[in-house]
C-alpha cells in the first residue's frame, strides 16, 4: 500500500556552547517521526549540529499552500506554483 507523503514544519532551537538559535525547518516525510529525523540529518551535515544540541518544539503537518521552502514547494503537487 502506497502511503502519501506530507509536508511537515518542524520548530526548535539549536543550542551549541558559541551558538544558539530558533529554526523552523519544512520537510516531505510519510510520519512526523520521520520528518523530525530528516530534520536531524540535515541539519547535522550541514550545520554540524549534534542531536543532543537540538530541541524539537513543534512539528506540524501543513497543507501544500503554506509551504514556504521553495524546493519544497516545487516537489510537492498541489502546492501553489504562482507564488514568487
Amino acid at each position: 500500500m502506497m502511503s502519501e507523503v506530507k509536508v511537515f514544519r518542524v520548530s526548535g532551537k539549536i543550542r551549541k556552547p558559541n551558538f544558539k538559535t530558533d529554526f523552523r525547518k519544512e520537510v516531505r516525510a510519510l510520519k512526523p517521526e520521520d520528518a523530525v529525523e530528516k530534520v536531524y540529518m540535515l541539519l547535522g551535515s550541514k550545520h554540524r549540529v549534534k542531536r543532543f544540541q537540538l530541541t524539537i518544539s513543534k512539528v506540524e503537518e501543513i497543507a501544500p499552500g503554506e509551504i514556504e521552502d521553495n524546493i519544497v514547494k516545487k516537489m510537492t503537487p498541489g502546492a501553489d506554483e504562482s507564488v514568487q
